[in-house]
C-alpha cells in the first residue's frame, strides 16, 4: 500500500514517514499544498494523510480540487485546531477521516488500516485467503497458524494482493502502488518477489493470468 503525507511541520513529517513505513507502507511526503496537489493527483495513492494548514495551497483546497477531478482516495486531514466547524469543512470537503493535533502515532496507524479496510472492503484487521492469514496490525502472516518470515517488500505486495483477493491486478498497479518515488520501479521486481512469495505460501495460491497479470486466489480452478 502506498500513502502520501502532506505536512509542512518537518518534525511531524519526518515521524509520519518513519512511522508508517515501520508500519510496511511505502510512503511520500511533500512540505506544501502545491506539491501535495500535483502528488495526488498523478500517482495512484490509496491513502492521503493531508495537513490542513499548509504554506502555498491550504488543505481543504487541495481536498476539493483532487475531489473534483474524482480523485477518490481515502483522505486523513491533520490540524492543529480542534473546532467543530473545522471539522465540518473538512468532512464537507470530501475528507474521510480528521485527526486534531497533538495526537499518539498509534492513534494515525489505526485510523490508517481502518481507512484502508474500508477502501477494500474489509471489516477487520485479519485478512484471510485459504488457509493464509494476514493481520494488518501486527503486519504478522500465518499459515495453517504457522508464522510465515516475510521481508518488508514480500510483505508490502502480499498485502496488497491479500487486500484484492480474487481481482487480476497487473504487474504496473503493483509497481504504482507498492513502491515510493525514490525507489527503482522496473515490473521485474514484481516477478522476483512473487517467485519469493510462491516457495513461501501454498501452491497456486498467487496465479498467473496470462498477459494481465497475478491474481490471490484459494480455489485452484480461478485462472
Amino acid at each position: 500500500m502506498r500513502i502520501l503525507v502532506v505536512e509542512d511541520d518537518r518534525d511531524l513529517n519526518r515521524q509520519l514517514v518513519r512511522a508508517l513505513s515501520d508500519a510496511g507502507y511505502a510512503v511520500d511526503n511533500a512540505a506544501d499544498g502545491e506539491e501535495g496537489y500535483y502528488l495526488g493527483e498523478n500517482e495512484p495513492y490509496d491513502l492521503v494523510i493531508l495537513d490542513i494548514g499548509l504554506p502555498k495551497m491550504d488543505g481543504l483546497s487541495v481536498l476539493e480540487q483532487w475531489r473534483r477531478g474524482d480523485r477518490n482516495m481515502p483522505v486523513i486531514l491533520l490540524t492543529a485546531r480542534d473546532r467543530w466547524s473545522d471539522k465540518v469543512a473538512g468532512m464537507d470537503a470530501g475528507a474521510d477521516d480528521y485527526l486534531a493535533k497533538p495526537f499518539h502515532m498509534e492513534e494515525l496507524l489505526a485510523r490508517v488500516r481502518a481507512q484502508v479496510r474500508r477502501a477494500s472492503g474489509h471489516a477487520k484487521n485479519e485478512i484471510e485467503c485459504g488457509p493464509i492469514r494476514l493481520d494488518t496490525k501486527s503486519a504478522r502472516v500465518t499459515c495453517a497458524g504457522q508464522q510465515i518470515k516475510l521481508t518488508s517488500h514480500e510483505y508490502r505486495l502480499l498485502h496488497y494482493l491479500m487486500h484484492h483477493s480474487g481481482r487480476v491486478v497487473s504487474r504496473t498497479e503493483l509497481v504504482e502502488h507498492l513502491y515510493d518515488q525514490d525507489f527503482d520501479r522496473d515490473s521485474n521486481t514484481i516477478e522476483v518477489f512473487i517467485g519469493r512469495l510462491r516457495k513461501k505460501l501454498p501452491v497456486d495460491l498467487i496465479q498467473t493470468v496470462r498477459g494481465l497479470g497475478y491474481r490471490l486466489s484459494a480455489e485452484p480452478d480461478a485462472v
